[in-house]
């Protein structure tokens, strides 16, 4: 998929708060997504689980490309992510903080410009510099005859 092209992911319920997710236009087998007890049976991980296994996956792969990029090879990079789901002033449940830990194979003299690159890496992780910078999710909820509910009504008309 070339980059600029909207990425798009399909969720379809499985049973009770279990998702299959479908990651479209790609040959990937779907995931299957569960709530933690007691709303859902833990079939699998749910989406706090994977928006931070993306963002420390994110953070891990654009050190790896910034390492290989100075021609280090970094064989074994180790990500760690820790957050602590807190209610906030509402009594609603998000995730204020994460940190990220990620651990290099070799010592530090081990790797060429390693300073550079531990000035840079972070700003080429879409997903972590999307988070910081808060993503804008706009939400359309339809009925079974398309009638949006909820969100954008010009959708419905076909505009």
């Amino acid at each position: 998929m070339p980059i600029g092209d909207p990425i798009r992911v399909t969720l379809e319920q499985d049973t009770d708060f279990a998702f299959r997710i479908r990651f479209d236009e790609t040959a990937l087998e779907p995931w299957l997504s569960d709530e933690t007890a007691p709303l859902g049976q833990e079939r699998g991980p749910n989406p706090t689980r994977i928006l931070l296994a993306g963002i420390a996956n994110c953070l891990a792969a654009s050190l790896l490309f910034a390492m290989r990029k100075y021609k280090n090879d970094p064989a074994g990079v180790v990500a760690h992510i820790t957050a602590t789901p807190m209610r906030n002033p509402e009594g609603f449940w998000r995730i204020p903080q994460a940190s990220v830990e990620l651990q290099l194979p070799g010592a530090n003299q081990d790797y060429a410009q390693l300073e550079r690159i531990l000035a840079q890496f972070e700003r080429f992780c879409v997903v972590t510099q999307s988070v910081r910078q808060g993503i804008d999710v706009q939400v359309t909820v339809k009925d079974a005859q398309g009638t949006v509910l909820l969100g954008d009504k010009s959708i419905e008309a076909g505009a």
